[in-house]
């Protein structure tokens, strides 16, 4: 037998005794009847325990790491790097060249080398070039760590994304997204008061405030990475720390919830391909792509707006941090809100719809600097808590690991080329005003709520069909066939 044939018949084999599985749990009265010693929500807290604040650690000092530079350019950076025009603008988009090329790639590998190999190590690579940032010399010195950067980052968010979403039922993923993705809303808070605290170092040893900024922060992260490879969880199918019946009762929720995992499925680039044919793939990425524009130009433009309105740069790192915790909250009550209900769209395109009111405060009110502060409240209050809903509702609709991998890294992937686009949308001679960057986030937030409708309209069109199918009887697959298809099952309904 060869190679080929040979993975085909283990593969057949493997999802001939998961649909075996299935079978039994569900002539048994389901999952829960099963096993009647595991308690579900006692093994769903003890999952929150030891899978989403870690993760959510480590995308806090991910994403710190990553956007640190906003808080820096306060301390004489562009001074000391002699930083003219828009460099400072280009070394910000030079980080997003190969964080958006290499994710597909390093989700591949995630599932090859499992998380808590392959995490920490993401982690401890872009841990380091943040401290080596900070003996830059010049704007060549600095465009080269943040290259360095975006790509030991690339795998890092899509692979987190992608191992949370293998863990929970659909129905109840939205606030463990939520809370996850909010470490940026969290890093952006304790990213200005770290900053400010920080800042008072310059001068020790003969550096200025930024540098201290890189050189602390990396090796914050460098030593958290040390840690997490000891105690970071893999997939449920792998956990040590769950017992054999708890492993088993896991996967049989899952499976009721989104059909097989197929974690032994080897996901080859003509798996890839096959995954990205599916029309409805293009609204992911859209959604993202169009809230991460103004996402970004937040986070790394904000401090210099609140600077525009007067501010001395402690009182402005210390000015940024009240609307990082107010998204917080916000985005945690719109994730349990959204979960009860078990309902995307519409929170979405309410949160959007906040994001828009405070873009078009800061696009038309230029005279008022209360006002246009209390729009800086609004406008990461719609974006980032609209954001992980996308996310969440655009990856978990997705089944099996083929298609959650692939779908998590070219939603992400394609989506941060936004990255690219927020960089240069607030530049120097736009001061204060920044009448431009104001509308191109306005345009692209109304592109994201356009795809949004697209994909609503799209799986409710797919679910419709469905039942008619079912009604009309016209269902010829065989069980074993389903157990292949994920959300492709005519069984499956995707959540609007």
């Amino acid at each position: 037998m060869n190679t080929s044939a040979g993975q085909d018949a283990i593969e057949t084999a493997s999802v001939s005794k998961e649909t075996r599985e299935s079978s039994v749990y569900a002539e048994s009265g389901g999952y829960k009847a099963q096993y009647p010693d595991v308690n579900e929500a006692k093994l769903v807290r003890k999952i929150d325990f030891r899978v989403v604040p870690m993760i959510s650690i480590l995308y806090l000092l991910a994403f710190l790491d990553r956007v640190n530079v906003s808080n820096a350019v306060l301390f004489s950076l562009k001074q000391d790097l002699k930083l003219t025009g828009n460099q400072f603008n280009t070394a910000i988009v030079i980080f997003f060249i190969p964080y958006v090329l290499f994710e597909i790639p390093s989700n591949i590998l995630l599932k090859r080398y499992k998380p808590h190999v392959w995490l920490p190590s993401c982690m401890l690579v872009f841990g380091t070039i943040t401290v080596l940032q900070a003996f830059a010399q010049n704007f060549s010195g600095l465009v080269a760590a943040r290259f360095f950067l975006g790509f030991a980052e690339s795998g890092f968010f899509p692979g987190c994304f992608y191992m949370l979403s293998m863990w929970y039922r659909r129905e109840e993923a939205q606030k463990r997204y939520s809370f996850f993705f909010s470490s940026t809303s969290l890093a952006g808070g304790f990213g200005g008061l770290l900053a400010s605290a920080i800042g008072k170092l310059d001068g020790v040893r003969g550096y200025h405030g930024w540098r201290w900024i890189f050189i602390l922060e990396g090796l914050l992260t460098v030593v958290v990475a040390i840690i997490a490879f000891f105690i970071l969880p893999d997939f449920p199918e792998e956990a040590r720390w769950l017992k054999k019946d708890e492993k088993e009762f896991l996967k049989a929720r899952l499976y009721e919830d989104v059909g097989h995992s197929r974690i032994q499925d080897p996901l080859t680039f003509r798996a890839a391909v096959a995954v990205l044919k599916d029309f409805k793939m293009i609204f992911g990425p859209l959604m993202y792509l169009g809230f991460i524009v103004p996402a970004y130009s937040y986070t790394y433009f904000a401090p210099t707006i609140v600077q525009t309105f007067g501010h001395s740069v402690i009182q402005t790192q210390l000015l940024s941090v009240p609307p990082w915790a107010c998204t917080f909250v916000f985005t945690m009550i719109i994730a349990t809100v959204s979960d009860y209900t078990r309902r995307r769209f519409v929170f979405l395109m309410l949160c959007a719809s906040i994001g828009v009111a405070g873009l078009i405060i800061l696009l038309v009110v230029h005279d008022n600097s209360k006002l246009q502060y209390g729009a800086l409240y609004i406008v990461p209050m719609g974006a980032l808590s609209a954001m992980p809903i996308a996310l969440c509702w655009f990856e978990t609709n997705l089944g099996t690991h083929h298609r959650r991998a692939v779908g998590t890294a070219t939603q992400i992937g394609f989506g941060n080329v936004g990255g690219i686009i927020a960089a240069y949308s607030f530049l120097a001679k736009d001061s204060p005003k920044f009448i431009p960057g104001y509308s191109i986030c306005l345009g692209f937030t109304l592109l994201a709520m356009l795809a949004a409708c697209g994909y609503y309209l799209a799986v409710l069109a797919e679910n419709r069909r469905r039942d008619r199918a079912v009604a009309e009887s016209a269902d010829t697959l065989s069980a074993d066939e389903k157990a292949r298809l994920g959300d492709l099952n005519p069984d499956y309904r995707y959540y609007t």
